[in-house]
């Protein structure tokens, strides 16, 4: 069986992410999607455990795709679950010149057990980033182009229960 790790912070999960799982579950027996707090960032739009919730009823009927949460080092959980890569989504070229980095890196640090496959997102969502799917909400406008149904609502939901504090 061959298992690939796609971590992120999918803080929030956009149509661009879904489209590297969908790609990814196509080519792999099983992917996990590794729910990690970015420790660059303080808090974020969702919980840890908010963003497995979402993710887990996103992929409840796709029997080849699993999702947890975790801390560390990406290639860690990757060999802690047994997975022969890392998935990382490509957008544009400054992506492409980080990634290069990242996975020389944990080439390195996993002592050459895990490799990097790079995917690149549709041309419909490679502008789309959680970051400006936040700052978009965050100027009250439609943010349905760049999530799912589902995100959508659970964002605005959040978005009201922080008005009303």
């Amino acid at each position: 069986m061959t298992r690939v790790l796609y971590p992120g912070s999918f803080d929030p999960i956009t149509k661009g992410h879904m489209n590297i799982v969908e790609q990814a579950s196509e080519l792999f027996d099983e992917v996990i999607i590794a729910i990690l707090q970015n420790p660059l960032k303080k808090s974020g739009f969702f919980t840890i455990e908010e963003r497995v919730a979402i993710v887990k009823e996103l992929y409840q009927r796709m029997n080849n795709i699993r999702v947890i949460s975790g801390s560390g080092a990406a290639v860690d959980i990757a060999i802690l679950n047994d997975c022969k890569a890392i998935i990382r989504g490509l957008r544009s070229l400054s992506d492409y010149d980080y990634e290069v980095q990242l996975q020389q890196i944990n080439k390195e640090i996993s002592n050459n057990q895990i490799n990097t496959i790079c995917l690149f997102a549709d041309k419909e969502y490679q502008f789309v980033s959680s970051s400006t799917v936040k700052e978009v909400l965050g100027l009250d406008k439609d943010i349905s182009r760049y999530v799912d149904p589902l995100v959508q609502e659970r964002m605005l939901t959040k978005r009201r229960s922080f008005n009303n504090e």
